[in-house]
């Protein structure tokens, strides 16, 4: 622990030094968050047309929201239709905006999606591994039931989004709870400055063929972006509230997982830029390409993820199929002992990882960081584990590489519009993601020591 305590107040002094340099101009004026859009060069979601969101709404078209009545409205007044809206709109999220409601507020039990025909103890009994088996996944009215209960669910908690879009929260309490921002098929949508909790599945689907044990799986990310492209988000938190799936009970041997990604991207997803946001205590944290055989993802899948915060996550920040990534001065805090690894290297990927920093407890070796499943490399480089010395710098892919088959640790080249760097807004007080404030100016290249100006403990 004093280690750990060590390491971030090193990280908070190195961020007083900039927000010192930035403070007076970021005080000088509130900021009209709603109508900023991607600077140039700001990772790959800058590329091509860039990324504007709805910045060309008229004001019919800009929209308060504090309830999900009154979000689903914004987006265009059918949930069912809003992913086609592609007028360009403004969707201030104030306070908290609950998922898991009716159309008057009410709040919504898992009873009240329940599809008749379905119960929990009867599903547990009939796919009991020493009744069912272990050799095919569900089937039959049960597993139909099941199935009809999760899409009654996903019909209030996944809100569709059209393209031409920015949703972005007012102050530092806007929250999206139980809630999953589906924004599939379009392209140009910015997601700012928003708390995003607990996006559960009452109904996880028990798959005996998943892993050599089986598996309980979810269907609701926090942000799912499904052949979406030109997408920001930024100065997002991503966590599971007060719904952790460490409290979750365990059926069949296996943790009954409710939650599923917390921002995954797939399905030919393309240009996205995930930068100052956290990611805390989550298990699968972010998905990026979704299956092994997924061939319209080739050429496809160009993110840029950085100075991004991984706190308490036990996998995937990224793990990548197909995609060019660039993974680079983000922060990350491994302290649970369910940690698993932060990269994983899939089937055609092209990781560039470049100055990022890793606060590990003592039982954390640097080869966990990776795991390869179909991949053959990554580029790693600037990788500072536990301090800002150069002799606390690792080439975390050539330390992973002997155990691992077929790593080549140097044949990714960061194929990208611009490497990023220290970024243009800067935090100027505690806390992580940083208020979101000031101009965004043009991004300089990646230095050797990560920009990890705040952490969870910082305060200024």
């Amino acid at each position: 622990m004093r280690s750990r305590l060590v390491a971030i107040a090193a990280a908070c002094a190195a961020g007083l030094v900039a927000a010192g340099a930035s403070g007076a101009s970021a005080a000088a004026a509130p900021t009209d968050l709603a109508h900023q859009v991607l600077p140039a060069n700001d990772g790959w979601a800058a590329a091509t047309t860039g990324t504007t969101g709805g910045v060309a709404a008229d004001s019919a078209h800009v929209f308060v929201v504090t309830n999900r009545t009154e979000l689903v409205q914004a987006l265009g007044g059918n949930n069912k239709t809003n992913g086609a809206n592609a007028t360009p709109k403004i969707v201030m999220v104030q306070g908290t905006v609950d998922g898991n409601t009716d159309d008057a507020g009410q709040p919504l039990s898992c009873a009240a999606y329940a599809a008749p025909g379905y119960s929990q103890d009867a599903y547990l009994a009939t796919y009991d591994p020493a009744v069912w088996g272990t050799t095919q996944r569900p089937s039959g009215p049960l597993e139909d039931a099941r199935r009809q209960s999760e899409q009654n669910q996903a019909a209030r908690v996944q809100i569709r989004v059209g393209p031409n879009t920015t949703i972005v929260g007012m102050g530092r309490d806007a929250r999206m709870i139980g809630l999953n921002l589906l924004v599939q098929n379009v392209d140009n949508v910015i997601v700012r400055n928003i708390d995003f909790e607990n996006a559960f599945d009452c109904f996880p689907q028990w798959d005996p063929t998943d892993g050599s044990s089986g598996n309980w799986n979810s269907a609701f990310d926090n942000v799912s972006l499904v052949g979406a492209t030109h997408v920001w988000v930024d100065h997002d938190s991503f966590t599971d509230g007060d719904n952790p799936d460490s409290q979750s009970p365990v059926f069949f041997g296996r943790l009954f997982e409710m939650h599923d990604g917390e921002l995954d991207i797939t399905k030919a997803s393309d240009l996205v830029t995930v930068e100052w946001s956290a990611f805390r205590e989550h298990d699968k944290t972010m998905l990026i390409g979704s299956s092994d055989t997924a061939t319209g993802d080739v050429g496809k899948l160009r993110v840029t993820v950085h100075h991004d915060l991984f706190d308490g996550v036990d996998e995937r920040a990224p793990r990548v199929r197909f995609g060019q990534v660039h993974v680079f001065n983000n922060l990350y805090v491994i302290q649970d002992p369910t940690y698993v690894y932060s990269w994983g290297v899939g089937v055609q990927s092209q990781i560039f990882a470049q100055n990022n920093f890793f606060l590990a407890a003592s039982s954390v070796q640097p080869a966990q960081f990776i795991t390869v499943f179909s991949g053959t490399a990554i580029h790693a480089t600037g990788t500072l584990v536990n301090g800002f010395s150069p002799a606390h710098q690792v080439d975390v892919a050539r330390h992973g590489a002997e155990p691992r088959r077929g790593l080549d640790a140097g044949a990714v080249r960061p194929d990208r519009p611009d490497a990023g760097g220290p970024g243009a807004r800067r935090p100027v007080r505690g806390g992580w993601p940083p208020p979101v404030g000031g101009g965004a100016g043009r991004a300089g290249r990646a230095t050797l020591v990560p920009w990890v100006t705040t952490s969870p403990t910082c305060s200024r």
